[in-house]
């Protein structure tokens, strides 16, 4: 955040405050404040009260019998050493261990009846409530000044409280209460990640015998990373790929990509589609790129793999998590979901609360226990930098234990690290014992380096660190009725994610379940399957100064711990 903007945000709203409704209330002797917050995100102010008939969908989320259950099994079926690794659960015994206490559920129900209202419940574990009110019937409920703010650059309005409360009696039953004081990201934020450079101008081949001398194209990456062209053949395996904001996937551009760099290929292969909040692939609106390259370097790479593009539009259910938790919760309802997940889309960690953050990141364990790798582009913003403040800004939801965060390469022969690979360590989570090892060694090489001085004292040393692993974020070629080349992590993310739907294909042929979360298995046995990135670091301009971390042998914040290499993955799981 700007440090200045807060300031200016905090003193505008006390002195509106003082001749507003948001003025604090004296809350009743059994009330308790559960979330409050005392600034302003940056650029927003206050417009002014809500009208009291002004309708709102709230979600309470529960808390969850045994808060530990879920993060337990996962880990259980995912590290190599378990009794139990690859014995993922089912629909209903991932729901039963994120189930609340019943307890929780006559008390919250009792609450809102107290008031004449009634929820229901939104996810397969019954641990989200969801209630339609209006300003007022919230405002009594929750003790709270719901108004109205509007983002300054974007003019993006909404409306929130700056605190809530909840009777002492649910202390305990109730985790949050939400969107109450978290914000929406306004869309032209600039802490936004997964942007790309795009360059349509003619692209003219260069004479090479390196099918990777005129771009990243799927020749290249087959090359690359033993990526087989060998048709998948068990249609049960499936490989689910996020879309949002209208980034719409062109069936034609799609046909005219695969006639131009997979000619071995049925061109008139396609891809299903889950539309989810509203969302659509029209094909009659103009292409922005992103979803081109993410459906054909998954269909063009992952060969005869169905894909299916899951598409969240901006009728979001979730407030401030923006259908990342609507998203989830519609994988966790199906029977069976896609094995592997790719999404390139991200914000920074600070734009939510930890508690809010948190309640996603388990719902991400939940669906890994299930047998899903979920992979995240960790976004092309380097360390991450905000106007004004010296530390570095790391990524959501890259930050979360239970997912495996894909930075960037570029270049060939040998790749090297790309410059705006973001990487980092957590402000929210601690280093996850399966690569607590690994960011140790890193941290002591880091300290005897020359870029020690730049970097410490910027992050914190003891946070989760990210990306997990990387692949070729430079130059991919992307047919859009004509070629254009694009750059990003958004791209690398389902590039890896190609590998591993195509591993888990053979280990299906031969009986065997699908990966599902990687990590502990990367960070141990894995790592033998992944090229080691030793050299080019990240680097971003940071308030007049030129910052970043270096690519160095083993695990590091901006590649991983390297780039995947299928016949490595077949010959270290044994297949």
């Amino acid at each position: 955040m700007v440090v200045s903007t807060r300031l200016l945000a905090l003193s505008l709203f006390t002195a509106l405050a003082l001749a507003t409704p948001l003025s604090v209330p004296k809350f009743s002797r059994d009330l308790l404040v559960h979330e409050s917050r005392d600034v302003l995100p940056a650029g927003f102010s206050l417009a002014g009260p809500a009208t009291p008939d002004t309708p709102l969908k709230l979600r309470i989320a529960l808390a969850q019998k045994n808060p530990d259950a879920v993060v337990d099994a996962l880990y259980s079926v995912s590290d190599p050493t378990s009794e139990k690794y690859g014995q993922h659960l089912s629909k209903d015994q991932a729901a039963q261990l994120a189930a609340p206490n019943p307890d929780s559920v006559t008390a919250v129900n009792a609450w809102l009846a107290e008031h004449g209202l009634s929820a229901s419940s939104v996810t397969p574990a019954g641990d989200w409530l969801e209630l339609n009110v209006n300003v007022s019937k919230a405002n009594t409920l929750l003790a709270a000044n719901f108004s109205r703010f509007t983002h300054g650059s974007s003019g993006l309005e909404a409306v929130r409280t700056l605190s809530y409360s909840i009777p002492v009696s649910l202390k305990g039953h109730v985790d949050l209460v939400h969107p109450t004081t978290a914000f929406p990201i306004p869309a032209d934020s600039n802490v936004s990640v997964g942007k790309k450079r795009a360059y349509h101008q003619p692209i003219l081949p260069r004479a090479t015998s390196s099918n990777c001398s005129n771009g990243t194209t799927p020749a290249c990456l087959q090359e690359l990373y033993h990526i087989p062209t060998t048709p998948a053949t068990v249609k049960s395996n499936r490989y689910g790929v996020t879309g949002r904001f209208g980034n719409n996937a062109h069936y034609d551009f799609l046909e005219g990509f695969l006639k131009r760099y997979r000619p071995d290929m049925d061109p008139k292969t396609n891809f299903s589609v889950t539309l989810i909040d509203g969302g659509n692939n029209d094909q009659d609106v103009p292409s922005v790129s992103e979803g081109e390259l993410d459906i054909q370097y998954t269909v063009g790479l992952a060969t005869d793999v169905p894909v299916e593009y899951i598409m969240v539009g901006v009728e979001w259910q979730d407030g401030a998590l923006e259908g990342y938790l609507d998203e989830v919760n519609t994988l966790l309802s199906m029977d069976s979901p896609p094995q592997v997940l790719t999404t390139s889309y991200g914000m920074s960690e600070d734009s939510l609360s930890f508690e809010l953050t948190d309640k996603l990141c388990k719902a991400y364990a939940q669906l890994g226990a299930r047998g899903v790798s979920i992979l995240y582009a960790s976004g092309d913003s380097g360390v991450g930098c905000t106007s004004n403040s010296t530390s570095f800004s790391p990524t959501f939801p890259s930050n979360c234990p239970y997912v495996t965060s894909v930075g960037g390469t570029q270049g060939f022969a040998p790749e090297e690290a790309w410059e705006g690979s973001s990487g980092g360590f957590s402000n929210y989570y601690p280093a996850p014992s399966y690569q607590t090892a690994a960011v140790a060694a890193y941290l002591t090489k880091l300290n005897a380096s020359s870029s020690a001085n730049t970097t410490f004292g910027r992050f914190n040393v003891t946070g989760r660190g990210f990306p997990d692993v990387s692949a070729k974020a430079d130059d991919f070629r992307v047919w859009e009725n004509a070629t254009a080349s694009l750059y990003g992590t958004s791209a690398a993310s389902p590039t890896f994610g190609s590998v591993i739907a195509l591993v888990n294909d053979r280990l299906a042929q031969k009986g065997k379940n699908p990966l599902g979360f990687l990590n502990p298995w990367l960070y141990s046995k894995g790592v033998e399957a992944l090229t080691d990135i030793t050299s080019g670091k990240s680097d971003i301009e940071c308030n007049g100064e030129h910052v970043g971390f270096e690519a160095v042998a083993g695990w590091d914040p901006v590649s991983g711990l390297g780039t995947p290499d299928f016949d490595k993955f077949l010959s270290v799981l044994g297949i």
